[in-house]
């Protein structure tokens, strides 16, 4: 999974929209010159595929489809971006997590991710002492068991309830413009092959 990150001039950070199984970084740069307006950091391990800008153009001007799907996804990461603004601004620190949470579940099919307070007072602008709050209450609440350096999600409906409407917001209208991005299912890097480097 890697997180889009809005930085400010003093170094502050948080994160406006994830990309997972998904969807991809950059995909815009297939349609023409186009510079990153976020900082983009992987925050969970996995395996991805790398294309260069130009390669990509040449493969958009001879596939419609592609150019369609990329517009579908700019789309799609666009409203996820706008959602999350309003979230950050509208919801309180425990919705916003169990969103965060279960959207992190989405783009990395496992309900056990690896996850540090520090980390999650980052992506979602709040204190470290915050974070260890809520996930105290999550966690008393059965929604979530959280290990030291982990957090593992064990009632996904009852999380569900916990979380703002964001988080079904979002996940509707990503399956709305790109019903083909299937979520649940076996593990990107356990069904794809390693690419050799002159396939990359």
């Amino acid at each position: 999974m890697i997180s889009l990150l809005a930085v400010m001039g003093d170094g502050q950070a948080i994160e406006t929209a994830t990309v997972g199984r998904e969807g991809t970084v950059g995909a815009m740069s297939g349609l023409g010159p186009w510079h990153a307006a976020s900082r983009a950091v992987v925050t969970a391990p996995g395996t991805a595929f790398v294309i260069a800008a130009s390669r990509l153009q040449d493969a958009v001007k001879q596939s419609e489809h592609l150019r369609n799907v990329i517009l579908h996804y700019k789309e799609t990461l666009l409203a996820q971006v706008q959602q999350t603004a309003g979230c950050n601004a509208l919801h309180d620190a425990k919705e916003r997590l169990a969103r965060w949470l279960l959207q992190t579940r989405d783009r990395v099919n496992s309900d056990r991710m690896p996850l540090t307070q520090e980390f999650l007072s980052q992506m979602l602008g709040v204190r470290r002492t915050t974070v260890t709050v809520l996930a105290t209450v999550l966690q008393r609440e059965e929604l979530i068991r959280y290990h030291r350096g982990y957090v593992e999600i064990i009632n996904r409906n009852g999380l569900e309830q916990a979380a703002c409407e964001c988080y079904g917001i979002i996940r509707q209208r990503t399956d709305q413009a790109l019903p083909q991005a299937v979520y649940r299912q076996p593990s990107f890097a356990a069904t794809t092959p390693t690419l050799s480097p002159d396939d990359r």
